[in-house]
């Protein structure tokens, strides 16, 4: 908030003397500039280092308005995110290329060439960002602008004779522009991402700012969900972030100009999205991108809605229900408890009636946000081991939020080492106190040992997978290697149900998993956790030894076992790290990467 507040702090300065204007006098304010010409064609940046990777931006003014010149009136005027983005990245690293255009809508920056003279800069390795949707509601046909697309995702089609342009057309639906650039973008080898459209200044009966659900951020969200492409929810980010600050604050994120401008913002409002869409980017761990930030971005943490940390002070503490019957305690991130926030559940939250609850207690401790560091930081673990006891099994899946460099501010101090050995790194936290963070194998290690130590049987699980990431080769091939060593060195089992949700997805299809997810690639709705629950028994019933075996109900063991991969924990996931997608190969046992 005090970053965002800073950076009005110009804008506030510059417009103080606007404030005092009374409700009599909004007359007096200047006219406002069209600057979305009926058929634009200016003169479009390029790549300054072909031989750099490159962030390539196409949209409407709102990413990249006219000139990019303030129309003369400094920060006052009218500037999309486009512009001010391009300082949070490093230019010895990435090149970042706005080729947006004012006016268009996602069918005019194809119809007037815009895209073909653009593809010709897009290569392999590179990323492009889209977000189209303010002219997309315009008259389909008419000698103004005619850049009108049909509503919805669908495969409706108009013929016209185009009124503007004199040229018969095909119009298609807004969803259908959106899936020609997916495609040609993929065929480039590059990666595509689809952003929402920021939030028109309009508040509903509630004072709170009118999303785009109901049309085109939810189109866009859904065609990223038909095509498993990157999604950046700018429209419900930037919405949000309008509520927090609070009408007065907003209105001076546009410009005061006569009639009220609702759509284009000044630079405040515009350096305001663009940090917004860095959050997103950097929720989307895009290789590329990740490594070519620039030190402008490193205050600026990933979006919420991709890894959220949960207030552990909210969360209640989970105990046995009857303390004379043995336990299967539960251990991890969100992905196995979100306790259905925006929809998000895990696959702990609907693993209960697998199992016979006369016998045994099942105790979730899980929460959103945590590694295997900071379940073990933060004294969690401490709780599950004291209510631990002989004959209890403990399952544990970590990996989501273990990721990322130790000390990036990104990672909100959650990031272990890699590897199994037993080496360390010093992490100097926000308040100055030093951590010594151990790799990823210790903290598991130490889970094994001390459940081992109360005579407790433990599995350790590899994450599930991302939504993006199961039909070529495997997610979380590194952290697989990982627990399946540390397992077989401490007795523990290893189940990788990685590639047991995985293959489960690829017998159901690819349209259907997507209806399983909540967010764009993270976390599960309720029928996808319960997918995931029953995958996680069938990972155990494929278990050589199945410690929880005796406690399943009739249910449980109607699962078939998953006996591909639900391996021993001699049987490390080599071969498939090779594979990993993003360059995540394997680490030899107890050497940390730094």
């Amino acid at each position: 908030m005090k970053t965002i507040l800073k950076a009005l702090g110009r804008a506030v300065s510059i417009l103080a003397c606007c404030t005092a204007i009374s409700a009599s006098a909004q007359t007096a304010l200047p006219a406002a500039v069209n600057t979305d010409p009926a058929q634009a064609r200016p003169q479009l940046p390029e790549p300054a280092n072909p031989a750099l990777p490159t962030l390539l931006l196409i949209g409407d003014s709102t990413v990249r308005n006219g000139r990019d010149d303030g129309q003369g009136k400094g920060e006052e005027g009218q500037w999309g995110w486009g512009n001010p983005i391009a300082a949070y990245f490093d230019a010895g690293k990435i090149n970042v290329v706005n080729r947006a255009i004012g006016g268009l809508s996602s069918r005019t920056y194809i119809s007037g060439g815009h895209w073909e003279r653009t593809l010709p800069f897009i290569k392999a390795g590179d990323v492009v960002v889209m977000q189209f949707g303010h002219n997309d509601s315009s008259a389909i046909n008419d000698t103004s602008r005619a850049r009108g697309t049909i509503r919805g995702v669908g495969e409706e089609t108009q013929v016209i004779d185009n009124q503007l342009t004199g040229k018969n057309e095909t119009v298609h639906s807004y969803g259908w522009y959106l899936r020609r650039y997916v495609a040609e973008i993929r065929a480039k080898g590059a990666t595509p991402v689809i952003c929402s459209p920021i939030p028109r200044k309009m508040w509903d009966a509630e004072g709170k700012v009118g999303r785009g659900k109901g049309d085109y951020a939810g189109w866009a969200a859904e065609v990223a969900r038909q095509e498993r492409v990157a999604f950046i929810d700018l429209n419900e980010m930037a919405a949000r972030k309008y509520d927090e600050l609070g009408r007065d604050a907003v209105m001076k994120l546009f410009p005061l100009v006569t009639p009220d401008e609702r759509v284009h913002t000044n630079w405040a409002g515009a350096e305001l999205n663009a940090r917004l869409v860095v959050s997103g980017l950097k929720a989307l761990r895009l290789p590329v991108v990740q490594s070519a930030f620039s030190a402008k971005a490193a205050d600026i943490t990933p979006a919420e809605d991709d890894r959220p940390v949960v207030d552990g002070a909210k969360v209640r503490g989970d105990v046995p229900r009857d303390p004379a019957l043995p336990n299967v305690f539960i251990v991890g991130d969100s992905t196995v408890r979100s306790g259905g926030n925006n929809g998000m559940f895990g696959w702990g939250e609907r693993i209960a009636p697998y199992f016979d609850t006369a016998k045994v207690n099942v105790v979730n401790h899980a929460i959103g946000g945590r590694s295997s560091r900071t379940f073990l930081t933060e004294g969690r673990w401490d709780k599950v081991v004291a209510q631990m006891k002989a004959g209890d099994v403990v399952l544990i899946q970590f990996g989501h939020n273990d990721g990322g460099r130790i000390g990036d501010p990104a990672m909100k101090g959650r990031a272990s080492g890699k590897g199994i050995g037993p080496e360390t790194v010093e992490d100097t936290k926000a308040d100055g106190s030093k951590e010594e963070v151990h790799t990823f194998g210790w903290y598991m290690s130490k889970y094994v040992a001390d459940a081992k130590a109360k005579g407790a049987s433990v599995v350790l699980l590899s994450p599930v997978p991302h939504k993006d990431a199961w039909e070529q080769g495997r997610d979380f091939a590194t952290f697989a290697q990982w627990d399946a060593e540390v397992a077989a060195a401490g007795g523990a089992q290893f189940a990788d149900l990685t590639m047991v949700v995985s293959d489960g997805y690829r017998q159901i299809g690819a349209a259907a998993v997507a209806g399983l997810f909540a967010d764009a690639r993270t976390h599960t709705n309720d029928a996808g956790a319960q997918f995931n629950a029953r995958s996680v028994i069938a990972a155990l019933n494929g278990l050589p030894r199945n410690p929880a075996a005796a406690y399943l109900s009739a249910q449980g063991k109607a699962v078939p076992p998953a006996t591909a991969h639900a391996e021993s924990a001699a049987a490390p996931a080599a071969q498939a790290a090779a594979a990993a997608p993003g360059g995540q190969a394997a680490t030899r046992p107890g050497k940390v990467q730094r």
